[in-house]
């Protein structure tokens, strides 16, 4: 209804408002704009080789701007809230295991430890999960110890989340969004001077290819680095880093094959990670052959 009264409106000024009106309606945006998109990129640029930073274990080259202090209150602020939140167990076997474990990983981590405040909770959930923070905040839910079967499966779990702490994955992936938004705004202002419809679609290619092919992608790097990460700290830790691969069997079935195409995921696949244990398992043996005389392998 709208629509109309602003048409009839126009149509009651007489011939030179209908012929302004004609002449508005049937105005086409300009093309992309280059050369605004190439100053957005160059300092897309700039901000990613100023701020590369090494990553422990692996020597990657990330891009990283928070400092580890700030990185550790951050950690620290949203742990207590997780825990305020749920629901801690504070005793009993699950709980003295899961700090044994976690002590045990944090004492081989040593020598990349930047100065973390180790702790370790159980907190009661049926989810199978287990995360650890920057700062080495580590919780371990219920829900998967079932899962983890055994000492060595879960120490390949706490090892693997405590590798994205080790690692600064959290302050990676805040850097990594603050390039995606600056590459944003460079398209978003390119495509200023085209016509709507034009920069709808300019904007969703950008978001398909920022996510499938830039977010996605790392965050899946994110979790194959710690799976390294954990297997090299099972291993100084004298956990059988063979068991890696037979936990990803046993989590492949606690999911029920319900976990989406790995191109979709955050995660790579069960697949994907027990070939990659596989392939790196020669490496693991021999740290654990080195760090435990008592329990020589081959």
């Amino acid at each position: 209804m709208r629509r109309r009264s602003v048409y009839n409106t126009r149509a009651n000024l007489g011939g030179r408002g209908r012929g302004l009106g004609r002449r508005t309606m049937g105005r086409r945006g300009g093309g992309f704009r280059w050369k605004i998109m190439l100053l957005f990129a160059l300092g897309a640029g700039v901000y990613y080789m100023a701020n590369q930073k090494s990553v422990p274990f692996t020597g990657r080259k990330q891009l990283r701007t928070m400092k580890p202090a700030a990185e550790m209150q951050l950690g620290l602020q949203s742990y207590q809230q997780i825990l305020n939140d749920s629901q801690v167990r504070t005793r009993g076997p699950i709980v003295d295991k899961v700090r044994e474990v976690g002590i045990n990983i944090a004492k081989a981590a040593a020598p990349e430890d930047p100065g973390f405040d180790w702790n370790f909770n159980v907190i009661d959930s049926n989810q199978v999960n287990a995360f650890a923070l920057p700062g080495g905040y580590t919780a371990v839910y219920t829900g998967i110890i079932p899962v983890a079967a055994n000492d060595d499966g879960l120490a390949a779990i706490m090892g693997h989340e405590i590798g994205h702490a080790l690692a600064h994955h959290g302050a990676e992936r805040m850097a990594q969004q603050n390039l995606q938004r600056i590459v944003g705004a460079g398209v978003a202002m390119g495509a200023g001077g085209m016509d709507v419809g034009a920069q709808r679609a300019v904007m969703g290619v950008f978001g398909g290819v920022s996510k499938y092919g830039f977010a996605l992608p790392f965050s899946r790097s994110h979790e194959s680095e710690a799976d390294y990460i954990g297997l090299v700290l099972m291993a100084r830790a004298c956990y059988d880093p063979r068991e890696a691969p037979k936990l990803w069997e046993r989590m492949k079935q606690a999911s029920g094959g319900n976990a989406p195409q790995e191109f979709a995921s955050t995660h790579p696949s069960p697949e994907t990670r027990i070939a990659d244990f596989k392939r790196l398992m020669p490496e693991a043996i021999a740290i654990y052959n080195q760090n435990c005389r008592n329990n020589i392998s081959n």
